[in-house]
């Protein structure tokens, strides 16, 4: 990341605290993006023209996630400054959560396209990551969180999380925890992830460490509480320096709340297994497998699921081999009970009701 701004490589961009925007898994805003404070993001217009003149291109598609979708425009507009004006800038207007999250039909009609906000989880050739990595100082607030800790003298072992907007001080952060006697337990879980001590909303397998004590660093609790729900034996830790707050990671609400999607369900007739059509959340041998395992049950397809869609088809329940956090956090919008497939086996009596566990993506692209 450049440490001096060029004439167009650096380009400031002020957040106010009035922004607001709908909770979306996946989007800035939901990970707790929401910008309280004055913050200033490196949007590498130099990196994006290079690869436009490197590639001869005359279109650029440019896709941005939810919380940040009104900072399009003026990226745009400094983007064509550094263009020639035969260059066309497309906007992605469709829904964006994640990384997993590409807006394919603009890619086809796209020589560059650029993704903002989210760190690769597949390097392609064509597609631009800009990770938009925050320069909020993380460390006061890392400070206040030591007293959710036991003394290092006690339990010295903390594991280290955080999200890709962070990823540019997660040494510092080791460092700081280590400075304080602490033994820092982090790895880099599984292909999906780019950076040792990241999680995404649907992977926390960089949290399989061995310490009974998380920290996560980053706003919001998108985030941590899917952590505290895959691994309910850990105790989260929420450091924010976004919100400038400390706080537990409690899952309960999320787990009774799934617990009564599953009963509901269980007096279901007719399944609609839904397949997402986007490229980062496929589980199509999944949804087959319920299908075909199940006469009632009828594969539907769909790039975002909505209550809408869903209610159209006049189903008494449905499972959700897209998202996870679709399931878990949107659940209550639907009208028919939505679960995960392992919901699916609990409510069709074929797993114990303890068997509940929290449905992430491991490895799967």
């Amino acid at each position: 990341m450049p440490e001096t701004p060029s004439f167009y490589g650096l380009i400031r961009y002020r957040l106010s605290m009035s922004q607001e925007s709908e909770r979306s898994p996946g989007d800035l805003t939901a990970t707790g993006m929401a910008l309280r404070h004055d913050r200033e993001w490196d949007y590498e217009l130099d990196r994006i023209s290079e690869a436009v003149e490197e590639r001869n291109a005359n279109s650029v598609g440019l896709q941005f996630p939810e919380g940040l979708k009104r900072r399009g425009p003026a990226v745009a507009d400094d983007l064509r400054r550094t263009l020639p004006d035969d260059v066309t800038v497309m906007l992605s207007g469709e829904p964006c959560y994640g990384a997993c999250d590409l807006d394919t039909e603009l890619m086809r009609h796209s020589e560059v396209f650029v993704h903002f906000g989210h760190s690769p989880m597949n390097e392609s050739e064509q597609i631009i990551y800009v990770p938009l990595f925050s320069n909020v100082d993380v460390f006061p607030i890392m400070e206040e969180s030591l007293a959710e800790f036991e003394d290092p003298e006690e339990d010295e072992d903390i594991g280290l999380v955080t999200t890709a907007q962070h990823m540019n001080k997660f040494e510092e952060m080791r460092e700081f925890l280590e400075e304080r006697g602490y033994t820092v337990h982090t790895r880099r879980g599984d292909e999906r992830l780019t950076h040792e001590g990241q999680v995404l909303g649907c992977n926390y397998a960089s949290a399989d460490v061995e310490a009974d004590q998380m920290l996560y660093v980053g706003g919001g609790k998108f985030h941590p509480l899917g952590l505290a729900m895959d691994q309910p034996e850990k105790r989260v830790v929420i450091a924010d320096p976004v919100n400038n707050v400390v706080d537990i990671a409690d899952a309960d609400a999320l787990i009774k709340q799934r617990y009564g999607a599953i009963h509901r369900a269980m007096d279901a007739e007719t399944w609609g297994i839904i397949y997402s059509t986007k490229i980062g959340q496929g589980r199509l041998e999944r949804a087959r497998q319920i299908v075909e395992d199940n006469d009632d049950a009828y594969l539907l397809t769909m790039n975002n699921v909505t209550p809408q869609k869903l209610t159209n088809f006049g189903l008494d329940a449905y499972v959700n081999t897209a998202c996870p956090r679709i399931t878990t956090d949107d659940g209550p919008q639907f009208k028919q009970p939505m679960l995960t497939p392992g919901e699916y086996e609990i409510a069709m009596g074929e797993k114990p009701m303890d068997s509940l566990s929290f449905d992430t993506f491991h490895g799967t692209w």
